[in-house]
């Protein structure tokens, strides 16, 4: 047996029975019904990806800026309560700080409210 027509004598085997459309005609879906993304989808995605990691990108620079707006108070306030004798740290206004972030954010919020405590107690 020849097995080079092996292929071809499957694909006749599996070619829909003639039709109205013909003897290969196959019941396929309307183009209108098939699922899938419209023509030029993928570049209107691409560009709205684009657009929005560009927003991103500009609010990390805000918020990498506002920490470090919050580090510079931060070390104002621990220089004026050392200097009138106290603590550089109030433990009872970063409870404060951390209940705040939890009830605005949830409770990944208290992981945030401690990296910024920790970025603004600054170094002794």
């Amino acid at each position: 047996m020849n097995t080079a027509s092996a292929p071809s004598n499957a694909a006749a085997r599996t070619a829909a029975p003639a039709g109205p459309g013909g003897p290969t005609a196959r019941a396929t879906t309307p183009p209108s019904a098939e699922p899938g993304p419209l023509p030029g989808a993928a570049d209107v995605a691409a560009g709205a990806i684009h657009t929005a990691r560009h927003r991103i990108d500009d609010l990390d620079g805000h918020i990498i800026g506002l920490v470090q707006e919050r580090a510079a108070v931060s070390a104002a306030i621990q220089s004026e309560r050392i200097a009138s004798g106290g603590r550089r740290v109030n433990l009872a206004r970063e409870l404060e700080v951390l209940n705040h972030y939890r009830d605005q954010l949830g409770q990944p919020g208290t992981a945030l409210a401690m990296t910024l405590l920790e970025l603004c107690r600054g170094r002794v």
